[in-house]
């Protein structure tokens, strides 16, 4: 079992700890510093977060916008039961994280393709709404596909259809 955890940042980097999504770095049980209820159903909580920042400025008429998208894990946030978690439950909270990064792609890809107004940062909000709105879908269709990781069988297809996207994406 476990529950995804999603931290929103917005415009501001936070202060407290993190980890940046890297496809060389994989989570490891000691990542998650946090520690849970006893009341916790879940075996195990990762949280991740989509932040972003941006510059906008103006030369000889032209808009140039400079923007920073991140996906990054929570330690302090994210928590696990050691007497009842194994590695198909790490893989299953590793590919939380992994959804999450495929979300900050799809948001670098929309803000690249996006037409700009006026009302840049009215613009660059709506479309980070929409995507976390995407991203909070999707991880909860993960869960209950898996069945939290219970289900073994559909774990190793998510598994797999993650990594090949993650490779297809830049």
């Amino acid at each position: 079992m476990s529950i995804f955890f999603l931290c929103i940042i917005g415009f501001v980097f936070s202060q407290e700890e993190t980890i940046p999504w890297n496809a060389d770095r994989k989570l490891q049980w000691s990542d998650f510093k946090g520690s849970y209820f006893k009341t916790e159903w879940a075996a195990a909580t990762t949280a991740t977060g989509i932040s972003y920042a941006f510059t906008a400025n103006e030369q000889n008429g032209q808009q140039f916008l400079g923007i920073e998208v991140k996906c990054v894990f929570f330690p302090q946030k994210s928590w696990y039961r050691p007497e009842i978690c194994d590695s198909i439950i790490l893989s299953h909270e590793r590919l939380h994280f992994d959804i999450a990064e495929l979300h900050a792609r799809k948001f670098r890809k929309r803000l690249a393709e996006f037409r700009f107004t006026d009302n840049v940062k009215e613009e660059v909000r709506d479309i980070y709404k929409q995507i976390l709105k995407e991203l909070l879908i999707f991880q909860n269709k993960y869960d209950r596909e898996t069945d939290f990781s219970k289900d073994l069988q559909r774990q190793l297809l998510w598994n797999r259809s993650i990594a090949e996207e993650l490779v297809v994406e830049p």
